[in-house]
């Protein structure tokens, strides 16, 4: 639906209470499990916090240098899966920037500039952990469906350079949903994970539009995290990396190139539902974009951003529910809009694997 009023947007999870239980549960592979109504599902709701999920339009350059996976995402726990079971996870996401008149960027295979866009979306995702192990890890399956709004100000890209007529567009829709699987092992304080996320190309996509959630092309990204995890102390050093390979959007002609993504955050917890820290990200395009519709040429793009992360875990009667807040500055942009974008996630078991 074009023009039509938006809701909110896209973010992620938080930390566990219970000491004990916590050391038990990262043993290894199969860390202990608990029902839904155990005070241990607490943590297995604040593990689904580890960037499973993606694909949505950031409104950073559409096409040009940008992947369907959500920078930011992947912070603190990003290398820990949770014990087996079925998870809820609902990520509200939410990025405003803009471009000067003297960057160009490419949207909805039109060249424009001097934009400002805001973009508010909500990511609902369930989450599989199977208990048997594969290759001494545990394997966990995922969908995500991304719904929500794009609000986009600019002007035409003249061919000599600077801006035009100006052009405004606005969408409330559904996008691409976006199919995932991981493997995660657990040595001890240390905890690492693998996986891949694709992008499937059934969203709402209108060519010739600025404003669109969907990215109507293939996209996949494989990644791993790594999480060194201290119950003691409470101490997390989580990182991330990965790669995204795109497919041709085949509306526009145009290829987004092979691209870097390397995100981390170090927190602490403070009290037993409460932890804090700082989070980060880079993003680097290593390769052109290319295509009938790349008329901008290779336009690699780049951007790091710095930001906060908090942490919160409480019951909702018998229910756990796990709360993460990320809010990230962007800065050092190349071809990309600059801004800031926020995430606020709520993970909720919803049936655990018997211990």
């Amino acid at each position: 639906m074009r023009g039509a009023p938006r809701q909110c947007a896209a973010g992620r999870a938080a930390r566990s209470a219970e000491h004990e239980q916590r050391s038990a549960r990262c043993a290894g592979p199969e860390r202990g499990r608990a029902g839904v109504v155990r005070k241990g599902t607490l943590t297995g709701a604040v593990l689904l916090a580890t960037g499973l999920a993606g694909g949505a339009q950031e409104l950073r350059a559409a096409e040009g240098g940008v992947g369907f996976y959500l920078l930011g995402t992947r912070s603190a726990q990003a290398g820990i899966l949770p014990p087996p079971g079925t998870y809820l996870q609902n990520d509200a996401y939410f990025y405003s920037g803009s471009a000067s008149a003297g960057q160009d960027l490419p949207l909805g295979g039109r060249a424009v500039a001097d934009i400002d866009a805001t973009a508010f979306i909500d990511l609902i995702t369930a989450l599989w952990v199977l208990p048997e192990t594969v290759l001494g890890g545990n394997l966990a399956v995922l969908g995500t469906l991304p719904v929500g709004a794009q609000d986009i100000d600019a002007a035409l890209a003249l061919q000599g350079g600077g801006p035009g007529a100006a052009v405004s567009d606005s969408v409330f829709t559904v996008g691409d949903p976006v199919l995932g699987a991981s493997l995660g092992w657990h040595a001890g304080k240390l905890h690492w994970t693998t996986g891949v996320l694709v992008n499937v190309p059934l969203g709402d996509y209108t060519s010739g539009d600025i404003a669109n959630v969907a990215f109507h092309r293939w996209g996949l990204d494989v990644a791993g995290a790594l999480t060194w995890f201290d119950p003691q102390s409470g101490w997390d050093l989580s990182a991330s990396a990965g790669m995204t390979f795109n497919g041709e959007n085949p509306d526009t002609d145009y290829r987004t190139g092979t691209e870097l993504h390397l995100e981390g955050a170090v927190t602490n917890q403070i009290t037993p539902a409460f932890s804090a820290g700082l989070a980060g990200y880079y993003y680097e395009q290593v390769s052109g974009d290319s295509g009938a519709g790349a008329t901008l040429g290779s336009f690699k793009g780049r951007v790091a951003a710095l930001g906060v992360t908090a942490a919160y875990n409480f019951a909702v009667g018998s229910t756990p529910v796990a709360a993460r807040l990320r809010v990230y500055r962007e800065f050092a942009t190349r071809n990309r809009l600059d801004g800031v974008a926020g995430f606020l996630t709520l993970t909720i078991p919803i049936g655990l694997s018997a211990p």
